[in-house]
């Protein structure tokens, strides 16, 4: 017997129609890149999203076409995560920090038929432009008096002057709730990057698992700013929880720095900012250093990587400010956990809720998850007991973007799993803890770094006879990397020389600190570099500058 309720399908345009009908005067404010502040409100954002559903359609973009963005968190930005997605096509965020050879590559692989981008990035097209058959449109993120005369870029169009000549007057279009609405890459893995391809229904539900009480907490009564990127894995959901709770959202645009980040949530009362622990450290150094308070910040989500335990006590015990740990990943649209304590855990000693809080928290509804061992069984939630996390739900992917294999492991009952990637451990309460990395990327300053690709250059190089990267701990990166040398030999390539060798190969972020150079690098009896030996051997390194 079926039930007998309404049938709608969950769709991204359902959000925006939402925000706008009980949410229309809701304020959207934003630092932009021209420098001044702009603000507007939900009713705005709806019209503008529909002038540009209308323009891609006049561009000749059709359902399921990528439409790019390099662009930083602003109201602009916004609109095309509704526009586009609202519209039936895929919305892609392309993250600006890759080397120009990995954009081109991830282009080339989505097909994207139009890219949108701030002025900042105005020199990163240029590099990359004409590399990328498949865009149709570039489109500069500015005013049509702003548009430069001499980019070099053919048929370069102003965002404002493309879809100015557009009618507000739009229908959000009516279609499966499982059609693709977002696409996100990764590289924290060897190899070329891998796409992730959200769909209306997976995003939808997301949001409602990201605004949970238990979760980010998120109502009309909050000021929320999204300092994580909305390039990195579409702001964890931010943009699309702000439309469901009909919450004020205050963008930082290109102004990433303590004190810009700090006069802004004053002068805006934001109550809820999320970021990586690396931006936090700079906004409570410039508090330190200046004697400041918040008087309207109450809480903050902090992910991408693992919190310092004196970061949670210093927002906490100095600035009255909740720490929300979370853990996620591209693949897990990406909030997996959050951190906030049941109600028995509220009477223990501070000491002993610090310990939960640096946890990477409880699965919120809408994911499961697990640890296995190497026999794929099981792990206790002891606490203890470590093993490979997996997880699953309905944002949890099931395969990547053109992939040829399927990631997902099965268990006896025949449901499919997610591996990680992390090895974590689980306690009695549900809290799960990573506590290492099955794989050898490195996490700085919440991005990923592929120890491969750093092993990859290094061996380029005539002098290298073997290369083996590693990260090492930073207090401000989280982790930066290194890389280990053998050289042939009589080589007489330096430290210097090699570090110049990676110049124009890679970000510059992505360069690594140092070069060690040592007798050997130990193998496994497979002939596979034993990277946990190589860190045994480097107990006593420091970075340099440390």
């Amino acid at each position: 017997m079926l039930g007998q309720m309404q049938s709608q399908p969950l769709l991204i345009s359902m959000l925006i129609d939402f925000a706008e009908r009980h949410h229309g005067d809701g304020e959207i404010v934003s630092r932009r890149v021209e420098g001044d502040m702009h603000r507007y409100t939900y009713a705005d954002l709806a019209r503008r999203a529909k002038r540009l559903a209308n323009a891609l359609q006049a561009a000749g973009t059709g359902p399921g076409d990528r439409v790019a963005s390099i662009a930083w968190n602003g109201y602009r930005h916004m609109e095309l995560y509704f526009g586009v997605a609202g519209s039936g096509r895929v919305m892609h965020t392309l993250n600006p920090r890759l080397h120009p050879t990995q954009l081109v590559w991830i282009i080339n692989h989505a097909e994207d038929k139009v890219v949108c981008f701030d002025a900042t990035f105005l020199p990163l097209v240029q590099a990359v432009h004409a590399k990328c058959p498949t865009v149709k449109h570039w489109v500069l993120l500015c005013e049509a008096d702003k548009l430069p005369a001499d980019s070099g870029i053919a048929g370069l169009l102003s965002y404002e002057a493309w879809i100015a000549g557009a009618s507000d007057q739009y229908d959000w279009p009516q279609f499966d709730e499982n059609t693709a609405a977002g696409l996100c890459y990764t590289s924290g893995t060897t190899g070329d990057p891998k796409g992730a391809l959200y769909s209306h229904r997976s995003t939808v539900l997301h949001a409602y698992g990201g605004s949970l009480p238990d979760a980010m907490n998120l109502s009309a009564r909050d000021s929320m700013m999204p300092v994580v990127p909305m390039f990195h894995v579409n702001a964890w959901g931010l943009p699309y929880s702000a439309a469901l709770t009909g919450c004020k959202v205050v963008f930082p645009g290109p102004a990433m720095d303590g004190k810009s980040i700090y006069e802004l949530m004053e002068s805006e009362q934001v109550s809820f900012a999320a970021g990586v622990p690396t931006i936090w450290q700079m906004l409570l150094s410039h508090l330190a250093a200046n004697g400041l308070k918040f008087t309207s910040l109450r809480r903050t989500v902090i992910g991408g990587s693992a919190c310092p335990p004196a970061m949670i006590d210093t927002f906490r015990d100095q600035y009255g400010v909740d720490v929300l740990h979370a853990w996620g990943m591209t693949e897990t649209s990406p909030l997996g956990t959050v951190c906030t304590l049941k109600n028995k855990q509220l009477k223990l000693p501070p000491e002993e809720q610090l310990r939960i809080r640096t946890k990477q928290g409880r699965a919120i509804f809408g994911v499961d998850m697990k640890i296995v061992g190497d026999d794929g069984q099981d792990q206790p939630w002891d606490g203890q007991t470590y093993g490979d996390l997996l997880v699953r739900g309905p944002w949890v992917m099931a395969s990547y973007f053109k992939g040829a294999s399927d990631p997902l492991v099965y268990d006896e009952a025949g449901h499919g799993w997610f591996p990680t990637g992390d090895v974590a451990t689980i306690d009695a309460d549900g809290f799960m803890q990573i506590t290492d990395r099955s794989k050898d990327v490195i996490k700085s300053g919440g991005e990923w770094i592929s120890s491969i690709d750093i092993e990859n250059i290094a061996m380029a190089h005539p002098g290298v006879a073997m290369a083996a990267c590693v990260g090492m701990a930073h207090p401000k990166w989280d982790e930066r990397p290194i890389i280990a040398v053998v050289k042939k030999p009589d080589a007489q390539v330096t430290r210097d020389e090699l570090l110049q060798f990676y110049e124009g190969k890679m970000a510059k972020w992505q360069i690594p600190d140092d070069v060690v150079f040592v007798e050997s690098i130990p193998l496994g009896a497979t002939g596979k570099m034993q990277k946990s030996k190589l860190r045994e051997q480097l107990k006593d390194y420091q970075l340099p500058g440390l």
